[in-house]
C-alpha cells in the first residue's frame, strides 16, 4: 500500500489518476495547503521542497521503503514500478520523457503563475497578466499542433505525458484561454476526460478543497510563511 500525501490540486491530480490507472493500491493523506500542513517537520522529511504531493512506497525497488517528491519523478517511478504508460522502446520512452519535461517546465510553472495573477493577486498587475495569458495561449497552441499529428502528446500511445498535462488545463478559461480556439486540444482533452481512472482521480479529496482563500491561507500558499527557514 503506497503512502500518498497529497491535495486537490493539477499536481496532486497528476497522480491520483496514474495510480488508478495502473490500480497500485495507495493510501491518502491529506496534506490541507491552506492550512500549512505542507511546513510540518514530518511531512518536509519527505518533501524537502515543502511541496506536496510526496510519496512512500514501503516496497521499493530493493525490497525496502523509498520516499519521492516531484510529482514528474514520481510519475516515471509508478511506471517504472507498474510498466504502464512509460514505453521501454528508448525512443518512445524519451518522447514521453521530453513531453513530460514540457509539462513540468512550462505548462505547470506559466499556467500556474497564469492562474495567480488573473485569479488571486491581491493587486491588479495588468503587465503580469498579459504576459502569463498571452504565455498560457502559446502553449495551448503548442499543445494544438501537436495533436493535429498524434492522438496522444506524446505520440500513439496514453502516457505519463498526458497524465501530467491534463489536469493543468481543466479550466482553461481561469487562464484566459479559449478551448474552442485549440480543436485538436479539445478533442484530446475531452477523450481523456471520459477515462474511468481520470474520474475517479479528479474526485480525491475533492470533498476537500476550499474556493478562495482566507488570511490564513493566502500567507500560507502566497506569503511569508513560504518563506521563513526551516
Amino acid at each position: 500500500m503506497i503512502d500518498l500525501y497529497t491535495w486537490p490540486t493539477p499536481n496532486g491530480h497528476k497522480v491520483h489518476i496514474m495510480l488508478e490507472e495502473t490500480g497500485l493500491p495507495y493510501k491518502v493523506h491529506p496534506i490541507d495547503i491552506g492550512a500549512g500542513a505542507q511546513f510540518d517537520p514530518e511531512f518536509l522529511k519527505i518533501s524537502p521542497n515543502n511541496k506536496m504531493p510526496a510519496m512512500v512506497d514501503p516496497q521499493g525497488p530493493d525490497g525496502l521503503p523509498i520516499s519521492l517528491f516531484e510529482s514528474g519523478a514520481m510519475l516515471i517511478y509508478l511506471a517504472d514500478k507498474s510498466g504502464q504508460f512509460l514505453s521501454h522502446e528508448p525512443r518512445k520512452r524519451y518522447e514521453a520523457l521530453s513531453w513530460l519535461m514540457f509539462q513540468m517546465g512550462g505548462v505547470g510553472p506559466m499556467l500556474g503563475q497564469a492562474h495567480h495573477f488573473l485569479q488571486y493577486a491581491p493587486e491588479d498587475l495588468p503587465y503580469a497578466k498579459q504576459r502569463y495569458a498571452n504565455e498560457a495561449n502559446r502553449l495551448y497552441g503548442v499543445m494544438d499542433r501537436r495533436l493535429a499529428e498524434t492522438p496522444y502528446i506524446a505520440g500513439a500511445e496514453y502516457s505519463i505525458a498526458d497524465i501530467a498535462i491534463w489536469p493543468w488545463t481543466r479550466f482553461p478559461e481561469r487562464q484566459n484561454v479559449d478551448r474552442n480556439d485549440y480543436p485538436n486540444f479539445r478533442r484530446w482533452f475531452d477523450e481523456i476526460a471520459e477515462r474511468p481512472a481520470v474520474q475517479r482521480g479528479v474526485q480525491v479529496l475533492s470533498e476537500s478543497r476550499r474556493e478562495g482563500f482566507d488570511d490564513k491561507a493566502r500567507q500560507n500558499l502566497f506569503g511569508a510563511a513560504q518563506y521563513q527557514r526551516r
